[in-house]
Formats: C-alpha cells, structure tokens, sequence
C-alpha cells in the first residue's frame, strides 16, 4: 500500500469513527433540556479560581447581560478585572466590601462586619431580576472563617435565589455545605506555581 493509499484509509477510518461519535453525542444533547440559573463553586488550592469566575462574568457580559461582582475579600486591590468591567457601567455593578486578607486587617470584628456588609449588599443584587450573573469573589474565605453562618449562606441560594440567576463563588476551602447545594463545582489543583521560586505576584497575571 503506497503513502497515499494509507493516508486515504486512516481518513476515512477517522470520518467514520466521527461520525459513530457524533451520533451518540446528539443522542446526549437531546437529554439535555434543562435551562436554570447555577450555583457555581470555585475552590482549591491552586491559582486560577477569580480569574475563571471573571472569565464567566466577562462572557455574560458579552451577551448583554446585566453583572454584578462583590469582592469579600481582595476589595483593596486595583485588579485589571475591576478596571475593565468599570468602561461598562450600564451592565456592570461592582462592590469592593473588604479590606484585604484577614492576616493583613488583624481586626476579627472588622472583617465580621464587613463580611456582613457584603453578604446583605450581596443578597440585594442576587434579588434584582434585571441582574442575570452575580460573582461572589472569595465568598470562601469569609465562611471559612465563620464570619457568617454556612447555614445562613446555603438557605438563601437553595431557597431564595431566582431560578434564572447565575450565581458564581469562588475561594480556597469551600464547606461541604455549599458543594452540596453547588450545580458545578471545580477544584483548583497546584502543581507549581512561581511564588515558592520567589517570583511576587505580577500585574496582568495576579491582578
């Protein structure tokens, strides 16, 4: 068999191998009929949780649909993300409600507070059916600390929540609570990372 006839035969194993394939991806996809809003769980240990969970916020976004981001967390921060969703103010609503880190404000009643704070403004902005994409940015954090009820949290997205609004949170450490009631979740997994080598976080890839 010449180069060019056995070129010819793996073509045309491959077309059919597709083909078979395609066939019973369809009959998959006509399965799949349910339209809701999600709940979507960003965690792990690794890097890359707010960048996908802004990645979604900047593809509904795309689409015309109204956003809104509360930063729990990392409000401080002057991130490219933030700077970019502020050119659209008619479809975007942003709240940075914390200070930092919770080793950086050293204050366990301020970060309380704050967490509160965001969680109240949080739930307004999940309330508002003009609103179709809400980024809870490290949401994890605060609930890994107790600042507020995991039960509190879990109530309000199960039973709350409108059935059409796209929910995304993201942080190290998520309670098995929220993974429970979660439509999706991801686990971030390290393998390297440039910060153990002494390379700080840079703009453009931190921030």
């Amino acid at each position: 068999m010449t180069k060019d006839m056995n070129e010819e035969a793996q073509n045309a194993r491959h077309a059919e191998k597709m083909k078979k394939k395609k066939v019973a991806r369809d009959k998959i996809l006509a399965t799949k009929t349910i339209e809701k809003g999600l709940i979507i769980v960003h965690t792990g240990k690794g890097k890359g949780k707010s960048t996908a969970a802004f990645g979604m916020a900047f593809r509904s976004l795309g689409h015309g649909h109204k956003i809104a981001v509360i930063q729990f967390v990392k409000g401080a921060w002057n991130s490219g993300e933030k700077q970019v969703l502020e050119k659209f103010p008619e479809l975007v609503t942003i709240r940075s409600m914390g200070e930092g880190f919770t080793w950086e404000t050293q204050d366990r009643q301020k970060d309380i507070d704050n967490a509160r704070s965001a969680w109240e403004t949080a739930k307004e902005l999940i309330l508002d059916p003009s609103i179709r994409f809400v980024l809870m940015d490290e949401l994890n954090i605060v609930l890994r600390y107790d600042y507020l009820p995991i039960e509190e949290v879990v109530s309000f997205l199960k039973d709350e929540k409108p059935d059409d609004t796209h929910v995304v949170i993201t942080g190290r450490n998520a309670k098995e609570e929220l993974i429970e009631i979660a439509d999706l979740v991801t686990d971030m997994t390290q393998i390297k990372h440039p910060f153990r080598s002494g390379v700080k976080a840079q703009e453009g890839i931190e921030f």
